[in-house]
């Protein structure tokens, strides 16, 4: 799940380059990347890619979304949005910074008030709120991101021992410390999680923006990995080793009573190898 920065750059074409004769491709205006993916927790290799989007003389837009108090912010960029709540700030809080020297005119309308920044007036008390939740989501990230890790860590290497024909995604090295997500062959991944819940663990799955509309991952679709069946674990801060051992002692049960609902499972290997 991780971008290729030489496939990325490849992909940037700088204004005023010869077009390539058959693809009919114009220049590139903006490149947009992720920080990290919220779904499988992969960071992505941003710095190189800002190096690549200099080069070509090309503005880089970088989602800090799922990454934004827990992983130090990359450099390079243009652009970069986040979003409060995911750092436990006000809810409705969005952040653009847009560094001094980029071209940059807010789509949206404006008026003469705060610079044509935005229109109407920002709302001061939230602002800070959400700048001090920031301060100390990155004062506990130093303090007990290791932890959180090592937990995540369990999870990815316990799930495929404990449950078999599941798989665990992402980057097992190079990931958000909070975040494992995994699938489980011959399971409904709604079920899974309903069951999970009565269980007492809230988890989702499907994309993780859009695990209400219950649609296959597009995620996981474009890794190639299985989409159905799939589980978003997400370990808020001040989790411990007892919920986690709790998950795993209930989930092979969970899984194999779902899988008897269903019949029997083909005999072969599955995902194991």
């Amino acid at each position: 799940g991780r971008v290729g920065p030489d496939r990325f750059a490849a992909a940037l074409r700088p204004a005023g380059q010869p077009a390539v004769p058959g693809e009919g491709r114009n220049a590139t205006m903006l490149a947009c990347l992720q920080a990290a993916n919220p779904e499988v927790g992969t960071v992505q290799p941003v710095e190189q890619a800002a190096a690549a989007c200099a080069e070509a003389g090309v503005p880089l837009l970088v989602d800090a979304a799922a990454s934004a108090g827990r992983e130090p912010l990359p450099g390079g960029w243009s652009l970069l949005a986040a979003s409060s709540h995911k750092w436990g700030g006000p809810a409705g809080v969005g952040v653009l910074a847009v560094r001094k020297g980029t071209r940059w005119r807010n789509p949206l309308p404006a008026d003469e008030r705060e610079g044509r920044r935005v229109a109407g007036f920002p709302s001061i008390p939230a602002i800070l709120a959400a700048a001090q939740a920031l301060e100390a989501m990155d004062a506990e990230r130093l303090a007990g991101g290791a932890a959180l890790r090592a937990l995540t860590d369990e999870i990815r290497a316990q799930v495929p021992v404990l449950v078999p024909d599941a798989a665990v995604h992402g980057d097992p090295a190079g990931g958000l410390a909070h975040i494992v997500t995994f699938s489980c062959l011959y399971v409904d991944g709604e079920a899974l999680v309903t069951e999970l819940d009565k269980a007492g663990f809230s988890v989702s799955s499907g994309s993780a923006c859009t695990s209400g509309t219950q649609r296959p991952s597009h995620v996981l679709a474009a890794m190639g990995a299985l989409t159905h069946g799939n589980v978003r674990v997400s370990l808020p801060r001040g989790t411990t080793q007892i919920p986690v051992a709790e998950f795993l002692a209930v989930l092979p049960g969970i899984v194999a009573s779902l899988r008897d609902k269903v019949g029997p499972t083909p005999d072969g290997p599955g995902l194991r190898g």
